[in-house]
């Protein structure tokens, strides 16, 4: 099962850094949501998440119960959904700048400084 998630880890990252590749801003835009999926799939899969306990400790212990789930993976794939959502709002809100100042959405075409 592992080598599937691994193609589809790897398809998900080879397919947007092409799209990040392309002269268009709504493609590099989906380039990178498809690396930020990418990255939160990466994570979930190597930290061997498992089902089990909450990671509390009880009275009298030292250690949590095994089988018990961590939550650190969790939190790292909350944060970065969330950073990969300020990102990718940010980037939305400068190309569609651009793209009222320029009238163009080709990457060349923004590049020139006759305007």
């Amino acid at each position: 099962m592992e080598f599937i998630w691994a193609i589809v880890i790897g398809a998900l990252y080879a397919a947007g850094l092409y799209m990040i590749m392309r002269r268009s801003i709504v493609k590099i835009i989906l380039g990178l949501a498809l690396l930020g999926y990418a990255a939160n799939l990466l994570i979930f899969i190597v930290s061997n998440l498992t089902r089990g306990n909450p990671p509390l400790v009880p009275p009298g212990a030292t250690a949590p119960i095994a089988p018990y789930a961590d939550p650190l993976p969790q939190a790292l794939i909350l944060t970065a959904i969330v950073i990969g959502f300020g990102v990718q709002a940010f980037t939305i809100v400068l190309f569609r700048r651009a793209y009222r100042s320029f009238g163009a959405d080709d990457i060349d075409e923004l590049r020139t400084t006759e305007r």
